[in-house]
């Protein structure tokens, strides 16, 4: 019997090793894998790679850190991350700037498509972002149809961190409206796919046209509360 529900966090997190890269979902806190991040921290995994939209949120003078992912790059835990963008004022700001951590900045919708076309077994693509610009410094450059493109190469994880709306036992997911954003994209690139969900619901609930990621992609489900996401300040 195909059960991928797991029964702790523990159990969710096993065996994510020192220097993984991991993909972590989300667009700011909407279907950000809040608990798993946690979960990520208790497990102890460091030299991390992370892959995430933004590198963390602005920290004022003298406030500790915000949010799992800048709690991490304070801990030391991670070596480099892969984002569209770091806030000077943030904690990945700093760390970048000390040159305790390495940045790479893929503009939004590049790093969005480099993380599908690992999913979809694509090696690599040519797009006109970024051609005439410091991003386009040391990759191969070609013309098409009179516009300058650059070579991206797809981006996999070893570990992918997701947020789903719901989910049943052979891990079949549906996220809940902008929550989709990076989770169905992630959940396809990850060696190992790892899932928070506050619904579980019995095989055949999800009606077959509602399955957003279909759980072949799939390797560990757990559920946790519903998080409702603060308002900023």
């Amino acid at each position: 019997m195909i059960d991928k529900f797991v029964r702790s966090m523990a159990e969710a997190m096993n065996g994510i090793a020192d220097g993984a890269t991991v993909l972590v979902a989300g667009f700011g806190d909407v279907g950000s894998p809040n608990a798993l991040l946690e979960g990520l921290i208790e497990q102890g995994a460091t030299d991390l790679t992370l892959v995430v939209n933004s590198a963390g949120r602005v920290r004022k003078p003298g406030q500790p850190a915000q949010g799992a992912v800048a709690r991490l790059i304070e801990m030391g835990r991670v070596r480099k991350v892969i984002t569209s963008f770091v806030r000077a004022n943030s904690v990945a700001g700093e760390w970048v700037k000390a040159g305790r951590m390495e940045a790479e900045v893929v503009p939004q919708g590049t790093l969005a498509e480099r993380i599908r076309a690992a999913g979809a077994g694509i090696p690599a693509f040519f797009t006109p972002t970024g051609a005439d610009t410091l991003v386009a410094e040391g990759k191969e450059v070609r013309d098409y149809d009179g516009r300058r493109c650059i070579l991206e190469r797809a981006l996999p994880g070893d570990v992918a961190l997701i947020d789903a709306w719901m989910a049943d036992r052979w891990g079949n997911l549906v996220f809940r409206d902008s929550g989709r954003n990076f989770n169905p994209i992630m959940a396809m690139a990850g060696r190992l796919t790892i899932v928070q969900t506050p619904h579980v619901c019995d095989l055949g609930q999800i009606e077959a046209n509602g399955v957003v990621t279909p759980g072949i992609f799939v390797d560990r489900v757990l559920r946790v509360p519903v998080h409702e996401p603060a308002l900023p300040e």
